[in-house]
C-alpha cells in the first residue's frame, strides 16, 4: 500500500493508482465527528482551533459512563426553554423526529424553565436565553467559559446530578442561536441521519439504543464565518421539480418561483451541513416576491440572507426586471422609446441614466431588511442586467459613485451613522476585479470577495505584503457555471483534490470572512458541497492526508460503514475521471492554427463542435477513457446490487446516475465519432455504430425517465431534464449554441439530440476492400502515398499497432496478411470479414536488427486487391544496462510530474505531491503556497527527471500544469525549464498562453475547457544517451501535471501519450 507521501520523498517508481490506496485506513465513524473541548480556555472565533480529542460521542450500545439517549424502548425527555430563539425550538423538533426515525422510539419534548423530574433528560440551550442551561452555569455544574461569546460554537456534555430530582442530563449548549443548532444537527448526524435525508431520500441508519459518551464534546468555532452556498441556474432541473412538488411561486404572474416550502427543505440541509449564509435562486426568480414569507422562514430558521454578486442592496435583480420597461436609446443616447419603472424612472439598470429610480430601488431593499428584521449580508457595487458587465465607459469613477450611494443609504434607511457593523460585501466578479486591479478600494470595514474564474480557478487573493482589512477578505466559488466556454450544469464534475488546494490555497492566504459556492441545483453537487462547508469550519481538520478518511466518512453517512470504502472509492475516482473534461464539452475539439502566435492572436484557438476531444485513433485515447468510465460504471452497478433495498433510491441519486450515465455518454460520444470517421471512409460498419450511438442515446433517455417518474415514487419528477448533448448545434439552437444549453430564444430548456448528427450511408451490393493503420484517420487505396504506421521501439509503451481491414460493401471477403521480415508478428492474420476486422502487429525483439528498418506488410484482399502497410522498426543500438530513466520511443518522452528522479528543496521550499490532481496522475506543486519567487538555477528548488534518448537535435519540452490563475500582485504564473548543464528557459504561463480570466478569451476558454495550461520550451540536444531535465520553481502555485519532450513524433491528443517506458536504477 501506497502511504501517504506529500514532501519530496514520492517514490520514483510510482504508477496512477486510485487516491484512495494511498492512505492508511482509520477506524469508521458514523458521521463526519464533534471533538472534544478543553474545558477552558477554548479557542476564541476565527483562526483558533480546540484541541481535538475523540471523534465521536454518540454510541449504539451502553458504555462506561454513557448517558441513554434512548434505551429499553425509551427516550430521554428533552427540554428547552419557551423563550430561546425560534431556530432553536424548531430545530429541537428535528431532534425529536430524528430520534424516532432511528429508533423507533420518539422522545417527549417540554418547552419551559423547570426540569422535570426525571433520571435523564436531555436540556438544549443558548447561553444567555435557557434558564435552564444559565442555571447550570451559574452552579458551577457547566463550564462554558470554552464556548461563551464565540461565534456559532456549540457544547455538548453529559452532567451529572444537575437538578433536584434529575440523575443526569444531556445538555446541547450554544454560545448563540446557531452554534445551538449545530449541536443538535451534530448529535441527529452522529446518530445516522444523512444531511441530505429530505434531497437524496437517504434512509437513517437504524438503531435499537443511542447513547451519549462521557466528556465534553464541540466542533469548534468556525474558521470562516459566513459559510454558503448560491443555488443557481436552477432551469431546467429544480425549476422544474420544485414549484411541482412545493407548489407555485405566491407572486402574480410567476408560478414557477419558489416559495417557502421549499426554502424550509433549503434552509433545514444548510443547517445540517453548518452552513449559515444563502444567495437564493435568480433565473426568473425573485426570493422577496415568490413568497412573502421568504424571508420571515429564513429568520425563523436562523439563515443569514445574502444577495449574489449582480444584486447588491438586498434586492434580487428579477424584482427590478419584473416592474421595468426599459427606454430605447438610440446611438447617440437619445430616448427613443420611453421607458418605465416603479420609481418614475426610465426603466434601465442604468446608475448614470436612472440614478434616483435605482438609488429609491436599492433603498427600498435595505429597509425591507431593517423592517422585516433578518439576518442580512448587504452586498455592493453593481453589474449590468443579466449578470453581464456594465457598459465599457462605466469604470472607476462611476462605481466610486455607486458604492457612495449605497453607503449613504444604508445609513439613512437604518438611521446609523456608524455602519461598519452591518456586514457588506463587494464582490470581484469577473470585469469587477479590474476596477480592484486599478485601484478601487472599498471602505475598509466592507469585505472583498474574490472569485474563481467559474471553472475552480481563483483569479485574485489578496496581497501579503498589505496590511488586513478590517472587513477581511471572501471567496466566490464555483461548481457549476452557464457560460464560456460552456455551461456545465447537469452532474457533479468535481475533483475534490483540485478543490482542496484551491481551498488550502485561499484560506492560506487570509481569506476567511464568508465562503460562498455556486452549487447550480444543490442536488447533484451533494458531495463536493458538503466538503466545501465541511472545510470552511475547519480547514486544519481536513489536510491533503486525510482527505481519503472524508470521503470513506461521506459515503458512511448515507450507506453505513459495510460498503464505505468501495462508495468512497468510486466516488473519488469518478471525480477524477470527470475532472479531466465536462461531460458537455464532449462533443468539442479545440485546436490550435499554427500559423497564428498564440500569445497574441485569439483566432489561434479553433472549435469545432462536430468532433470529439480524446482522439480515436492516436494513443488509442477515446477507447482507453471510454472503457474508464465503463469499467467504474460496472464497479458501482456491482458495489449497488449488495446494498439493501431501502438504500437503492439514495445509491442511485448519489452514485449510480451519474456514473452510469456519464459512462453511457462516453459510449455514445465514442460510437458518434467512430461512426462519423467509418461514414468518410465507406466502412459497411458506418450504420451499426450510427445504431449503437442511438442505442445509447435511449439508454440516457431511459435513465432520465426512471429519474422522472419511478424513482422515489415518482417524488423527482421533472428533474431529470437538463440537456447535455445536443450543445454546438447553432442551426436549431441559434449563435448561444457553442456554448449555452440547448434552448428556445426566450431561455427555455429543450429536449435532448445527438449533435453532431449521425450518418448513414448506402452500402453497394459489393466486396470490396479498405485499409485503414493505427494512428491515422485516412484509409487506403483511396489516401495519397502507403499506410505507415507508428514507429515500434522496444521501449514503447504500447506494445503492438493493428491494422483494419474492412469491407466498402455488403459482401464478405476473405483477407490475409504478410509480413516481409518473421519477427514481424501478426495476430489474425487471416480471416474473413463481414464489416471489419482488426490485426495487430507486434516485434520479437529478440530476432529484430539493431538501427532503423522498414518492412512491408502486405494486405491481401478480394479480387487481386492489395494494400501494402510499412512497418517502421526501431531498435536503438544501446546496450539496455547504459539506459537510464525514460526512454524515448515514438518520437517522445512522457514522464508524469511525481515520478521524478530527485527533488531538490531549498531555502524553505519543498515539493508537495497532490495525488490524482492531473487529468491523468499526481501533480507536484512547490510548498508553502506564500513561498516567494525564485530566480531559477544554482540550488533552486527544482524536480530532476533522468531520461535517455535516441536522437539528437532540437526538442520542444511541453510542460502540462493546472489551469491556475496568477493569484499573485506579479505580471505572471512562471517556471523554468533545463536540461544538464544549460541556463534555465523562464516560461510565462500567463502571457505564453495569451489566456485572460477577466475577459475570458478563447485561449482562456481553452485552457478552462481542456483543464490545464500546456506550453513549451525548444532546446537542442547534442547527443543521444542520457540527460536530465530540470523544472525549476520559479512562482509559487504553479502545480505541474506531466512533462513531454518531443522528439519530432509527437501526436496531436487531448490527454498527450501514454508514460514512457522507465528503466534504471530505482531508490
Amino acid at each position: 500500500m501506497r502511504r501517504p507521501n506529500t514532501g519530496s520523498q514520492v517514490p520514483e517508481n510510482a504508477s496512477r493508482r486510485t487516491f484512495l490506496s494511498l492512505f492508511p485506513l482509520t477506524a469508521a465513524a458514523t458521521a463526519v465527528p464533534a471533538v472534544s473541548a478543553p474545558a477552558a480556555n477554548a479557542a476564541g472565533a476565527g483562526r483558533g482551533r480546540p484541541e481535538r480529542g475523540s471523534d465521536t460521542y454518540i454510541a449504539f450500545s451502553r458504555r462506561p459512563g454513557s448517558f441513554p439517549l434512548v434505551a429499553r424502548g425509551r427516550a430521554a425527555t428533552i427540554v428547552v426553554g419557551a423563550d430561546d430563539h425560534p431556530g432553536v425550538l424548531r430545530a429541537v423538533e428535528d431532534l425529536r423526529r430524528d430520534v424516532e426515525r432511528v429508533t423507533g422510539v420518539g422522545p417527549a419534548v417540554r418547552r419551559g424553565d423547570a426540569p422535570p423530574r426525571r433520571s435523564e433528560i436531555v436540556i438544549v440551550g443558548t447561553i444567555g436565553r435557557s434558564p435552564l442551561v444559565d442555571r447550570l452555569v451559574a452552579d458551577g455544574r457547566l463550564d462554558v467559559s470554552g464556548i461563551a461569546g464565540k461565534w456559532e460554537t456549540s457544547l455538548e456534555q453529559v452532567v451529572e446530578d444537575p437538578f433536584p430530582g434529575v440523575r443526569r442530563a444531556f445538555v446541547i449548549a450554544g454560545s448563540d442561536q446557531r452554534g445551538t443548532i449545530y449541536g443538535i444537527y451534530e448529535t441527529t448526524r452522529q446518530m445516522g441521519v444523512s444531511p441530505w435525508h429530505f434531497w437524496d431520500d437517504v434512509p437513517p441508519r437504524r438503531h435499537d439504543e443511542l447513547h451519549v459518551l462521557p466528556g465534553r464534546h464541540t466542533q469548534g468555532t468556525p474558521a470562516v464565518k459566513y459559510r454558503g452556498f448560491f443555488i443557481n441556474d436552477e432551469n431546467p432541473a429544480l425549476g422544474t421539480w420544485a414549484p411541482e412538488y412545493f407548489g407555485p411561486g405566491k407572486a402574480p404572474g410567476f408560478p414557477n418561483g419558489f416559495n417557502k416550502e421549499f426554502h424550509a427543505k433549503v434552509f433545514e440541509t444548510m443547517l445540517r451541513l453548518k452552513a449559515n449564509y444563502l444567495w437564493p435562486a435568480v433565473w426568473g426568480r425573485a426570493f422577496a416576491e415568490d413568497d412573502p414569507a421568504n424571508h420571515a422562514t429564513a429568520k425563523e430558521y436562523g439563515i443569514v440572507m445574502g444577495t449574489s454578486h449582480e444584486a447588491p442592496m438586498m434586492r434580487g435583480i428579477e424584482e427590478w426586471n419584473r416592474h421595468a420597461v426599459p427606454a430605447g436609446r438610440d446611438a447617440e443616447g437619445n430616448i427613443t422609446e420611453p421607458g418605465s419603472d416603479p420609481y418614475g424612472g426610465t426603466g434601465e439598470w442604468s446608475f448614470r441614466r436612472n440614478r434616483e429610480a435605482i438609488e429609491a430601488y436599492w433603498a427600498d431593499g435595505i429597509r425591507r431588511m431593517v423592517e422585516e428584521d433578518f439576518e442580512g449580508v448587504v452586498t455592493l457595487g453593481m453589474r449590468g442586467n443579466g449578470d453581464v458587465s456594465l457598459p465599457d465607459g462605466d469604470g472607476i469613477d462611476l462605481m466610486q459613485s455607486i458604492l457612495d450611494s449605497q453607503r449613504r443609504i444604508l445609513a439613512e434607511v437604518t438611521g446609523k451613522s456608524d455602519i461598519t457593523d452591518i456586514p457588506q460585501v463587494q464582490t470581484l466578479y469577473k470585469e469587477v476585479q479590474r476596477y480592484w486591479d486599478k485601484g478601487l478600494r472599498p471602505p475598509e470595514d466592507v469585505t472583498v470577495v474574490f472569485c474563481d474564474d467559474n471553472w475552480g480557478n481563483m483569479r485574485k487573493l489578496p496581497d501579503q505584503s498589505l496590511p488586513k482589512r478590517a472587513g477581511g477578505y471572501g471567496m466566490y466559488y464555483h461548481f457549476d457555471y452557464v457560460g464560456v466556454g460552456r455551461n456545465y450544469k447537469w452532474v457533479d464534475t468535481v475533483n475534490l483534490v483540485s478543490t482542496w488546494e484551491q481551498l488550502h490555497l485561499t484560506y492560506t492566504y487570509g481569506v476567511d470572512r464568508l465562503w460562498v459556492v455556486n452549487v447550480g441545483d444543490l442536488k447533484a453537487e451533494e458531495m463536493p458541497t458538503q466538503f466545501f462547508l465541511d472545510y470552511a469550519w475547519d480547514p486544519e481538520r481536513w489536510p491533503l492526508e486525510r482527505l481519503h478518511e472524508w470521503g470513506r466518512r461521506y459515503a458512511e453517512q448515507s450507506f453505513g460503514p459495510e460498503h464505505a470504502e468501495e462508495i468512497a472509492e468510486i466516488l473519488h475516482t469518478y471525480g477524477v475521471l470527470q475532472a479531466r473534461r465536462k461531460p458537455e464539452l464532449l462533443n468539442r475539439r479545440i485546436t490550435l492554427d499554427p500559423t497564428k502566435d498564440l500569445s497574441k492572436d485569439e483566432a489561434a484557438v479553433v472549435y469545432d463542435d462536430q468532433a470529439g476531444p480524446y482522439h480515436l485513433n492516436h494513443y488509442g485515447e477515446m477507447a482507453r477513457v471510454t472503457r474508464e468510465w465503463r469499467d467504474l460504471a460496472k464497479k458501482a452497478e456491482r458495489v449497488g446490487r449488495k446494498l439493501p433495498r431501502a438504500d437503492q433510491d439514495a445509491y442511485y441519486q448519489l452514485v449510480l446516475y451519474q456514473v452510469k450515465a456519464t459512462a453511457n455518454l462516453y459510449e455514445l460520444r465514442e460510437a458518434e465519432f467512430t461512426n462519423i470517421l467509418y461514414a468518410e471512409q465507406g466502412r459497411a460498419a458506418t450504420n451499426r455504430y450510427a445504431d449503437l450511438t442511438d442505442a445509447r442515446f435511449a439508454d440516457d433517455q431511459a435513465m432520465s425517465d426512471y429519474y422522472n417518474n419511478i424513482l422515489a415514487d415518482g417524488k423527482w419528477k421533472g428533474f431529470q431534464t437538463q440537456p447535455k448533448i445536443g450543445y454546438g448545434d447553432v442551426e436549431r439552437y441559434g449563435p448561444d449554441a457553442p456554448w449555452q444549453q440547448p434552448q428556445t430564444p426566450n431561455h427555455v430548456a429543450l429536449p435532448d439530440e445527438v449533435f453532431p448528427a449521425v450518418k448513414r450511408i448506402e452500402v453497394p451490393d459489393r466486396a470490396e476492400m479498405g485499409v485503414a493503420v493505427d494512428g491515422s484517420d485516412l484509409w487506403w487505396p483511396e489516401a495519397d502515398g502507403k499506410p505507415v504506421l507508428p514507429a515500434f521501439s522496444p521501449y514503447q509503451t504500447r506494445p503492438d499497432q493493428y491494422i483494419d481491414v474492412f469491407n466498402r460493401g455488403s459482401r464478405p471477403f476473405d483477407y490475409r496478411i504478410t509480413a516481409a521480415e518473421p519477427w514481424v508478428r501478426i495476430d489474425r492474420a487471416r480471416g474473413r470479414v463481414e464489416d471489419e476486422a482488426r490485426a495487430t502487429v507486434r516485434i520479437d525483439w529478440h530476432r529484430a536488427p539493431k538501427g532503423v528498418t522498414r518492412v512491408p506488410i502486405t494486405v491481401h484482399g478480394p479480387d487481386g486487391a492489395a494494400v501494402e502497410v510499412t512497418a517502421v522498426v526501431e531498435n536503438p543500438a544501446l546496450s539496455r544496462h547504459r539506459l537510464r530513466g525514460f526512454v524515448e520511443a515514438g518520437g517522445y518522452v512522457c514522464m508524469e510530474a511525481a515520478h521524478y528522479s530527485r527533488a531538490v528543496n531549498s531555502a524553505g521550499i519543498h515539493w508537495k505531491r497532490l495525488p490524482d490532481i492531473g487529468r491523468d496522475e499526481d501533480g507536484m506543486e512547490p510548498y508553502p503556497v506564500t513561498a516567494p519567487s525564485r530566480t531559477p538555477g544554482g540550488h533552486g528548488p527544482r524536480l530532476e527527471y533522468e531520461m535517455t534518448l535516441t536522437t539528437a537535435g532540437e526538442v520542444d519540452v511541453w510542460v502540462y500544469l493546472a489551469p491556475r490563475n496568477n493569484v499573485l500582485p506579479t505580471e505572471g504564473l512562471r517556471y523554468a525549464v533545463s536540461i544538464d548543464d544549460a541556463e534555465p528557459r523562464t516560461v510565462n504561463v500567463t502571457t505564453a498562453t495569451g489566456a485572460d480570466d477577466t475577459y475570458m478569451n478563447r485561449r482562456w476558454a481553452r485552457n478552462t475547457s481542456d483543464n490545464v495550461n500546456r506550453t513549451s520550451t525548444r532546446h537542442r540536444i547534442d547527443r543521444p544517451g542520457v540527460h536530465t531535465l530540470k523544472l525549476w520553481m520559479v512562482d509559487p502555485t504553479v502545480i505541474v501535471h506531466r512533462i513531454v519532450v518531443d522528439t519530432g513524433g509527437l501526436e496531436p491528443s487531448y490527454l498527450g501519450p501514454p508514460e514512457s517506458m522507465r528503466v534504471g536504477r530505482r531508490r
